[in-house]
C-alpha cells in the first residue's frame, strides 16, 4: 500500500498528512434518543450497554488506545470488542481472525461494509477504531481521539468500582500535552515514515526527537506525565512508545535513538507495560506483521524482522 492510501501527501513538499475522520457522532448520556433508536437530531446516540461494538486492530496505535481505556474502566461487558486481521489489503480491514471470516455479531467480512452502509458514497480509507451500532449495522464514530474521552466521561455508570479517573477536572494541561504529543510524536512517526521528500522527512524527524527530548526531561522527576496519577495522555503516548523500537525506529526511519536509549522514557514505558490493561493488550506479532506486510512502498520484500526481544519489557 502506498502512503497515499493511509492519508494524503503534498506533491510539492512530500509532506504526508493524515486523513480526517468521517464519522463523528457521539454516544452521550444526554442523548434524547431512547434505547433501541438511532441518533437524535444532534448526532448523539444513547449510552446503552450491550448495544455497541468496538472494532479494533491490535496492530494500530489509535485503536490500541481504546482497548486499554475500555479495559482500565471495566467496560468489557458494556461494549463488545471485535478484532480485525492485522494484515490489510486494498479491501481494508478484514475479520479474518474469526473462524468464519465474518464478525459473529455484525455478520460482515470487512469493516468497509459498515462504512458503506452508513455512507454509500464514502470512498476514503476505512480506519480503526470504529464503534458500530449492532442494531442497525451503522458506524457511530471513527473519531479516535473522542472515543476514549467519551468512554471516560459518558459511560461512568458502567465503570468498574475504583476505575481510574483518566481525565482530571482541570483539563488545560492534559489537553495541551495531548495536542503536542499527537502532532509531534503519535502522528510524527507517520510523517517521518510516509514522507516522500528528504526535506519533509528531516523536518518531521527533527520535530519528533525534539519532543521526545522534552518528554524525557519531563519524566525525570515524575512517574506519569501529569505527576503522580495515570491519565489519558499516558495511554496516548504509550501506544506509540511500545511500537517504537519494533517498528518506527527502522521501518519509519525514526532512528536517532531507540526507545531503550532514553533512560526515563524507557523506564516509564516499561512501568506502564507492567500495569494491568497495558502489556496484556500488546501483540508484537500483529504489530510487526501489520506494518512490515502492508506498506509495500517502504518494505517491498515484506520481510518481518525477528526482533526486538519482547522479554525486555518484563520485570
Amino acid at each position: 500500500m502506498s502512503p497515499a492510501q493511509f492519508g494524503r501527501e503534498s506533491a510539492a513538499t512530500g509532506e504526508w498528512k493524515r486523513q480526517g475522520n468521517r464519522f463523528v457522532d457521539r454516544i452521550r448520556r444526554d442523548s434524547s434518543s431512547k434505547p433501541g433508536e438511532g441518533p437524535d437530531d444532534q448526532g448523539r446516540w444513547p449510552v446503552e450497554p450491550g448495544r455497541y461494538r468496538l472494532v479494533v486492530s491490535l496492530a494500530c496505535p489509535w485503536a490500541h488506545r481504546s482497548v486499554i481505556v475500555r479495559k482500565l474502566l471495566g467496560l468489557e461487558d458494556a461494549i463488545s470488542l471485535a478484532i480485525v486481521d492485522p494484515v490489510r489489503d486494498d479491501r481494508g480491514w478484514r475479520f479474518g481472525l474469526d473462524p468464519s471470516g465474518r464478525d459473529p455479531v455484525l455478520g460482515i467480512e470487512f469493516l468497509s461494509e459498515a462504512y458503506r452502509k452508513t455512507d454509500p458514497s464514502y470512498d476514503g480509507r476505512v480506519t480503526v477504531p470504529a464503534i458500530v451500532d449492532t442494531l442497525s449495522g451503522l458506524v457511530v464514530t471513527n473519531d479516535f481521539p473522542q472515543i476514549t474521552l467519551d468512554l471516560s466521561t459518558e459511560w461512568t455508570e458502567y465503570h468498574r468500582p475504583h476505575a481510574p479517573q483518566l481525565i482530571p477536572a482541570d483539563r488545560a494541561e492534559l489537553d495541551q500535552l495531548m495536542d503536542e504529543i499527537y502532532r509531534e510524536v503519535n502522528n510524527g512517526v507517520y510523517r517521518c515514515g510516509f514522507a516522500t521528500s528528504q526535506e519533509a522527512y528531516e523536518a518531521a524527524y527533527d520535530v519528533l526527537f525534539a519532543r521526545l527530548d522534552v518528554l524525557e526531561e519531563r519524566l525525570a522527576d515524575r512517574p506519569y506525565l501529569l505527576g503522580d496519577t495515570l491519565s489519558e495522555v499516558d495511554i496516548r503516548l504509550f501506544t506509540t512508545l511500545v511500537r517504537f523500537d519494533a517498528v518506527y525506529h527502522g521501518h519509519f526511519k525514526c532512528n536517532r535513538n531507540k526507545l531503550t536509549e532514553f533512560p526515563n522514557l524507557w523506564a516509564y514505558a516499561r512501568r506502564l507495560y507492567q500495569l494491568p490493561g497495558f502489556g496484556e493488550t500488546v501483540d508484537f506479532d500483529q504489530i510487526k506483521r501489520h506494518y512490515y506486510l502492508t506498506h509495500d512502498t517502504i518494505n517491498p520484500n515484506r520481510i518481518v524482522p525477528k526482533g526486538p526481544d519482547p522479554r525486555a519489557w518484563l520485570p
